[in-house]
């Protein structure tokens, strides 16, 4: 995949996981929101609402959801705006390894604790997972680029793959 869709996805999900994060903020605060994602008593946004566990550290899992997204979206496009920085895609790396790691403790409070799954942070943690496989494939494309570049310079020939091959003697 080239580098350019890699950004795209990046900040698609970013985008999409900050949208539902906000749409989980808002059922927090109008409770009638949480009967659009209550389809029974398993599958209910608004058990998980209720549930009195949807903090961290006193903090609200939506709030955590907006502000990890909105720290995405800014470290992607700053790693966009300085690609020859591999600091910027290493940050965007950590950052949506945290994600995921929380999505997972999210998952394991829901299913494990409240015994029920909320549709909207389900679909919030898709997206951090889908930002997080972006971030990945960005680390490989970027450092295999550095690589090709390094290799160009110390070699003064411009890639790998044009280097002539060393010729055999008969």
């Amino acid at each position: 995949m080239r580098t350019r869709s890699l950004r795209s996805v990046i900040y698609l999900a970013g985008g999409l996981g900050l949208i539902v994060s906000i749409f989980t903020y808002l059922e927090a605060v109008e409770a009638s929101l949480q009967s659009l994602c209550t389809v029974n008593a398993f599958v209910s946004c608004s058990a998980v609402a209720n549930s009195g566990k949807t903090t961290l550290f006193g903090i609200s899992d939506s709030y955590i959801g907006i502000g990890g997204f909105v720290l995405i979206l800014i470290v992607a496009a700053v790693a966009e705006s300085r690609r020859q920085e591999l600091l910027w895609p290493y940050l965007l790396l950590f950052l949506t390894t945290g994600g995921v790691a929380l999505s997972f403790y999210f998952g394991y409070v829901e299913l494990g604790e409240i015994h029920a799954l909320c549709l909207v942070c389900l679909t919030a943690y898709v997206f951090g997972f889908i930002a997080w496989a972006g971030a990945i494939a960005l680390v490989q494309k970027v450092r295999a680029k550095a690589r090709s570049r390094a290799w160009g310079k110390s070699t003064g020939t411009p890639s790998p793959e044009a280097a002539p091959a060393p010729s055999e003697k008969e």
